[in-house]
């Protein structure tokens, strides 16, 4: 059958379908040194992890976006209002106090790993017909995201996705994981039977659809379920997420235009161009986190001076603007490339 690459299998194989499978390899096989990083070179992990990835990711979606001014001309009140509207809703959302605001962040960022996931898996059973078997795959991607999250609403971890207590609000619902559970491994055996059976009846395989169907319940079950530590699950989450979304759009809105669609961008389709598109999303990036550091957190980076918390109300909500907007346009600009 004819495969559904994005763009070929040795690039879809390494940046978008084989990290999860790389990462949890390196986790099996070096557990006690993942633990000695962990405690001794956090500042390190936090660079290269949130900042230059889980960040960076953020910054990449401006090359399908805001830096292409045909697009902006031709949804000005999506690209103009999207940040407006952001920035109202965080204000309003801090009103109600700042777990209120993480809490309702984290839910709108899950719903956004969730969705990219089925995003993948759209894309890579583009020429299959509709019918039960692409359902399957449908629920497949589903419970292998949203069971891992269910889990952990109701079971208490040693990681966040901002902040502490940010799903406290689920903890006076009844325990249903047992359920849960138990409906998770039946979709998950389901899946397993129908690709194989369709595989022994067709004599083919769809690869890049099974992997990354696979790669999403590995990287979910073992990053959230399995492991019960901070480190594992922010090694899964954030290269599992980032690095396929950044490799997907230098492939589709650089790699795959022609110079002329480009304009000024085509002078990131060479090679010299890809590092000069990482080095243009690490900036922005790194700049995004140094102005957390030196004005909220002060983890990382601080100086003499501290800012009076009754600014937070005005700066949190400014701040996460950059990643509200990669969360809500994300919903609009890949909706085509889906179908």
């Amino acid at each position: 059958m004819k495969q559904s690459w994005i763009h070929n299998a040795k690039t879809d194989g390494w940046l978008i379908l084989s990290p999860p499978f790389l990462i949890l390899l390196i986790i099996f096989v070096f557990q006690q040194q993942i633990q000695s990083l962990e405690r001794g070179y956090s500042f390190y992990t936090w660079l290269f992890l949130i900042v230059f990835v889980d960040v960076a990711h953020v910054y990449s979606t401006l090359f399908k976006t805001y830096f292409i001014k045909t697009e902006i001309r031709k949804r000005p009140l999506l690209y103009y209002g999207i940040p407006a509207l952001s920035w109202i809703l965080g204000l309003v959302l801090y009103q109600f106090g700042s777990l209120s605001f993480w809490s309702v962040l984290a839910l709108i960022a899950v719903f956004h790993f969730v969705r990219q996931q089925y995003g993948f898996m759209r894309i890579y059973a583009r020429f299959e017909p509709n019918g039960l078997s692409k359902r399957i795959d449908e629920i497949a991607i589903y419970a292998a995201t949203i069971y891992p999250m269910l889990y952990w609403f109701k079971t208490p971890r040693a990681f966040t996705w901002f902040v502490e207590n940010e799903f406290n609000w689920f903890k006076n619902i009844p325990d249903y994981t047992q359920v849960i559970t138990i409906i998770y491994f039946i979709i998950l055996s389901a899946w397993i039977f129908k690709t194989a059976f369709e595989i022994f009846r067709t004599k083919q395989i769809n690869i890049p659809k099974i992997a990354i169907i696979t790669g999403t319940f590995l990287s979910w079950y073992f990053g959230i379920v399995y492991f019960n530590n901070d480190f594992v699950f922010t090694f899964l989450n954030v290269i599992s997420h980032g690095i396929p979304y950044v490799a997907l759009i230098y492939i589709r809105e650089i790699k795959q235009k022609e110079n002329q669609q480009l304009n000024r961008l085509s002078v990131f389709k060479s090679t010299f161009g890809i590092f000069l598109f990482i080095a243009v999303i690490l900036g922005f990036a790194f700049f995004e986190e140094f102005l957390w550091e030196v004005l909220i957190w002060r983890e990382h980076f601080s100086f003499d001076f501290k800012l009076s918390e009754t600014w937070f109300q005005f700066l949190v909500p400014l701040l996460v603007v950059p990643q509200l907007t990669h969360y809500l346009l994300d919903g609009f600009i890949w909706r085509n490339s889906k179908n």
